[in-house]
């Protein structure tokens, strides 16, 4: 007999039900196929594995093992569906941390809708020379400036989707319905449902800004200019050899203006991006650089929506940290009376696992646990280069835990 028949008939484990069950989905095949793991959160070793991850699968093992009283689980809607029908006696637990990452989007979404304040945290103690830059290069500028709406093949595509999920959501289709009628991946379906509008998802990053091909490298142009060096030409050759795939009549168009005077002033500070600002607006006030806060800070009092985000994010901080999750519905109206859209769909979607997330909020339980033996599910499966069948790789989850 080979090893791997005899790892095959290798008995599973002793059953145990859980008082408290943790649930989440692993890849079997990443974009294809996917199975669940099932783990004891109060001694946190697997206690199954099934090899699907929808709703009926995971209650029929729920009526199977009657007497849990918790279950763990993220954000997933056949999770809840399944707890709801399989172990109505349970409480569920929302994942704190998939609560703090859904907040995270949503928060970057407003950032983004209000990039052209971002510029007011270049460093504050700069002194641009003169000439300014915007005066010697006509037209050019420095900073996110608003696109030009596309019109091309893949911009007219994205807002036709755009207009389609959207219309699909109205009438009450799931996301997995969506996607079958259309022909989209599920996580499409949600990017596209997640968007506040169809330029959104048309630039890099959701930050409303496409970089050009040319920007990362003119700080060094300017330099190299400063120098002494106007050969477009060779300035050219020198950022091809530092990576630019732009074409060289680039290079002369934006050089040109530059003639008109002997020098030309180092371009002022980049501000933050969209990502940076919301990293400083999701992180405890006592651990952020104090050059840091001192920008957010100027941010902040330029805008009083990004003021008002600020609050409403360190009160839900506040809630999650402290355990209090009483206090949820309150948070959730004072976001509701706010003119913050990003922050009412993310509302939209606590309010429809509301038991679960005010649970998630004022209880220990959380399904790190879980997570970890999610990554080692990953490890187990390189060290079988990815060929295990899901009967084999079953049995090492169980047994080699």
């Amino acid at each position: 007999m080979t090893l791997l028949r005899q790892i095959r008939a290798l008995p599973d484990p002793e059953q145990v039900t859980p008082s408290v069950l943790g649930v989440d989905d692993f890849a079997l095949r990443r974009g294809h196929n996917y199975g669940t793991i099932l783990i004891d959160m109060t001694t946190r070793r697997p206690v199954d594995v099934l090899t699907d991850r929808t709703a009926d699968t995971l209650a029929a093992w729920l009526r199977q093992h009657p007497g849990i009283e918790i279950v763990c689980r993220d954000r997933a809607g056949a999770y809840a569906e399944a707890a709801a029908k399989g172990a109505p006696q349970a409480i569920q637990v929302a994942d704190r941390w998939h609560i703090w990452h859904n907040l995270g989007e949503a928060v970057e979404r407003t950032v983004a809708r209000h990039r052209a304040c971002l510029t007011v945290a270049v460093d504050l103690d700069h002194e641009p020379k003169l000439p300014d830059i915007a005066d010697v290069a006509a037209g050019l500028r420095h900073g996110p400036s608003e696109p030009p709406l596309r019109q091309d093949r893949t911009a007219v595509r994205t807002r036709q989707r755009y207009t389609n999920v959207h219309a699909l959501l109205a009438e009450g289709e799931t996301i997995r319905g969506i996607g079958i009628r259309l022909g989209l991946a599920r996580g499409t379906v949600r990017r596209f449902a997640r968007a506040d509008s169809p330029e959104e998802l048309l630039v890099n990053n959701r930050t409303g800004y496409r970089a050009g091909l040319l920007d990362e490298f003119k700080p060094y142009l300017h330099q190299r200019w400063n120098e002494g060096c106007t050969n477009a030409a060779k300035l050219f050759e020198e950022i091809r050899s530092r990576g630019y795939q732009g074409q060289a009549n680039m290079v002369r168009a934006y050089l040109q203006p530059f003639r008109t005077t002997a020098h030309i002033p180092a371009p002022p500070p980049k501000p933050p991006t969209v990502r940076k600002v919301t990293a400083w607006i999701m992180t405890d006030p006592a651990s952020i650089d104090p050059d840091d806060q001192r920008r957010l800070d100027a941010i902040l009092a330029y805008s009083p929506e990004m003021e008002s985000l600020t609050g409403h994010v360190r009160g839900f901080a506040a809630i999650m940290t402290e355990r209090r999750g009483r206090e949820l519905e309150q948070w959730m109206s004072s976001v509701d009376a706010d003119d913050q859209p990003a922050l009412h769909s993310f509302v939209r979607g606590l309010r429809r696992d509301q038991d679960a997330v005010t649970a998630g909020l004022t209880m220990s339980w959380s399904s790190g646990a879980v997570e970890g033996h999610v990554n080692r599910i990953k490890m187990l499966k390189r060290q079988m280069f990815g060929r295990a069948k899901p009967d084999l790789l079953r049995k090492r989850i169980l047994l080699s835990s």
